[in-house]
């Protein structure tokens, strides 16, 4: 299929691209990588009457690290992520789970933002994000507001943005000791992610985060558990999920990977 016929707005300045979303609201939508959004348009899932392209807004495309926090702007490819130099130190969960996301040739135009954006359960930039407790930077014309992960996405493929909203940068807190882990259940890597699970050291204990189950992801903060008392956390944990039978696996089969990889993930964060 095609797109539905839409207006095309290159945005010159961060203003230019604020004022057209003040002026159309829910009828426009922010073109940046677009390997998720191009597919929707194509498919008439989405049917904008504006697309604002902000990839030339030389001021969106950065990566700040500066306070225990690297924040990433609007602009910036997941391979420029990938190929940031001080990844792996600072943001090590990241470094393990970037080279699941899409393929070499989608992570070259698709950016962290932009599929933070979409919010697709199964992504693992927004299961990251929730990890590491890090925020969604959101500007209008208007004023300016930050929202943790937890807050921003609210359903599948649905989130806490107004219309006339833009995410600026996502902030990532940069892990202490880099103690976390990260696993992918998929078909194919690349492929929609079955179940994801990402484990964080906290200052008393772990937070595991699962991606691929639920309508978002979802995570939990533990102290250190060890034996039945992590069994039993983990079990609790794949019911609340509220795992289904589709295409892809059963529920129980989800149920049983948030078990197998979370005990992993802890053991190995909690080591």
């Amino acid at each position: 299929m095609k797109p539905a016929a839409f207006d095309y707005v290159r945005a010159e300045s961060l203003d230019e691209a604020l004022g057209v979303l003040a002026a159309e609201g829910g009828d426009a939508r922010i073109l940046a990588g677009g390997q998720s959004l191009m597919a929707m348009l194509n498919m008439r899932l989405a049917k904008p009457e504006v697309l604002i392209d902000i990839m030339r807004l030389a001021e969106l495309d950065r990566i700040e690290d500066e306070s225990g926090t690297v924040t990433v702007g609007a602009g910036v490819r997941q391979a420029t992520l990938m190929a940031w130099p001080g990844l792996g130190a600072k943001l090590p969960l990241a470094a393990l789970a970037l080279p699941w996301t899409g393929h070499v040739q989608t992570r070259s135009k698709g950016t962290v933002c932009g599929s933070i954006a979409h919010a697709d359960p199964s992504a693992e930039m927004p299961l990251v994000l929730l990890a590491l407790g890090g925020s969604v930077h959101l500007r209008s014309a208007k004023r300016r507001r930050r929202l943790a992960a937890g807050d921003f996405l609210t359903g599948m493929m649905a989130t806490a943005r107004a219309d006339d909203e833009l995410i600026e940068a996502v902030s990532f807190p940069v892990v202490a000791g880099g103690r976390c882990a990260f696993r992918e259940v998929a078909r194919r890597q690349g492929d929609f992610a079955i179940v994801a699970c990402a484990a964080v050291g906290t200052r008393t204990g772990v937070r595991l985060a699962v991606g691929g189950v639920a309508d978002v992801p979802v995570a939990r903060d533990w102290p250190r558990l060890d034996g039945s008392a992590l069994d039993d956390a983990l079990n609790a944990f794949a019911y609340e999920l509220d795992a289904r039978d589709d295409l892809h696996a059963t529920a129980r089969y989800r149920r049983d990977l948030v078990r197998l990889i979370g005990r992993d993930l802890v053991r190995e964060v909690l080591s």
